[in-house]
């Protein structure tokens, strides 16, 4: 997973809460990462050219008034072909068109991003769109055991609560709740049409705070051709009302009636590890289809998942693990961990879906006892 390739492309800022899988995914693409984030974790520096730590923390979210500085202080003497943002920004539009004026983005701007993570607008354009997605609204519902509420920008699955017990608050909306399959669609945007990357199947890992808390995705091999050219033409439909540009996901509910359509995610996801490919690297599509120019995209015979590990109970030190090379984003020795703190992620390859699943929660498993064992 870590693999460097030749620095012949130049060099790429990144910006997220977690760069690492961004950073890998520019080496697979033969640029020379400059990362910021909230980690630098070990594989993150070991990936970047440079690496430091982005201005803010996961409590209060990126400080939009020190971010500047901080990059033009990583960039240094380089020229940057661009920068990326990842996760930390949908709910800093203005920071990111600020951004924009320093930096060349490769990415949606403002604009893009307030329209698609506006739940109202969203709901909207759906509905001239024709496109199924859950009732929403800003009070409480008469039955909010039927409702989930959530964040407005939110990201990840953390932020989200079943309704029952909770009261309007700033910033949080009710979505009707919908029962099904959690599917995702990994696609790129030009700013009128979307290309579909590929699909997941994901599955939540729940806290007692967190009951929709993202657990990990697998890739699907095979997905239903008329299914997918519908759901095509309903990201084509939103990515031409927002302006949608380079890699995008879209959360899907597969109940007895079809999909529904969930919410847009206006940047690189969760999912990227498991869809890139160094033949045809996602990287140089999203920065492609952000210039307006042409691209290509990866083709997949098998399946491959990814899985984040959480600790199940306090950590006082963890302990020196000799990490297997299916593993990422690795805590490191002595670091002090509460409960519910991210430990790694897990990767896992496998002929079909069913079957990797399995493989990587067998071997998130067989990891977990490692740090468990040596719990004080």
């Amino acid at each position: 997973m870590h693999a460097k390739s030749p620095n012949s492309a130049g060099s790429l800022l990144i910006a997220a809460i977690s760069g690492r899988a961004l950073a890998a995914a520019a080496r697979r693409a033969g640029y020379r990462p400059l990362v910021a984030d909230f980690f630098c974790d070990t594989d993150t520096v070991a990936l970047a050219e440079r690496a430091t730590m982005l201005p803010g923390d996961l409590q209060r979210g990126v400080d939009g008034e020190r971010i500047i500085e901080t990059l033009r202080q990583l960039a240094g003497d380089d020229r940057p072909v661009a920068i990326i943002l990842g996760s930390g920004f949908e709910r800093m539009t203005e920071t990111v068109d600020e951004i924009a004026r320093h930096f060349q983005l490769a990415g949606n701007n403002g604009a893009a991003i307030r329209r698609i993570k506006d739940p109202q607008a969203l709901a909207a354009d759906c509905a001239e769109l024709g496109i199924p997605h859950p009732e929403f609204r800003w009070d409480r519902p008469p039955d909010p055991e039927n409702w989930v509420v959530k964040t407005a920008g939110g990201a990840g699955g953390g932020h989200i609560r079943r309704a029952a017990g909770e009261t309007p608050a700033a910033g949080r909306y009710f979505q009707r709740f919908v029962a099904g399959r959690s599917i995702s669609a990994l696609f790129v945007g030009d700013g009128q049409a979307a290309d579909i990357v590929g699909f997941s199947r994901q599955w939540a890992s729940p806290a007692p705070a967190a009951p929709y808390r993202y657990g990990g995705a697998v890739r699907l091999r095979r997905f239903d051709r008329r299914q997918a050219e519908i759901i095509r033409g309903w990201l084509s439909g939103l990515a031409r009302r927002a302006g949608l540009v380079g890699l995008c996901s879209a959360d899907l509910i597969r109940g007895p009636d079809g999909h529904t359509l969930i919410e847009i995610n206006p940047r690189p996801g969760a999912t990227l590890d498991i869809f890139d490919d160094a033949d045809a690297p996602l990287i140089e599509a999203h920065l492609r289809a952000a210039a307006g120019r042409a691209y290509r995209l990866p083709r997949f015979v098998d399946s491959m998942a990814s899985m984040v590990t959480y600790a199940a109970a306090p950590i006082a030190r963890f302990p020196s693990i000799a990490w297997p090379e299916w593993t990422a984003d690795h805590q490191s020795p002595g670091t002090r961990l509460i409960a519910g703190d991210p430990v790694c992620t897990v990767f896992a390859r496998g002929p079909s879906a069913d079957l990797t699943r399995r493989l990587i929660k067998g071997q998130a498993s067989r990891l977990q006892h490692q740090w468990e064992g040596d719990r004080t």
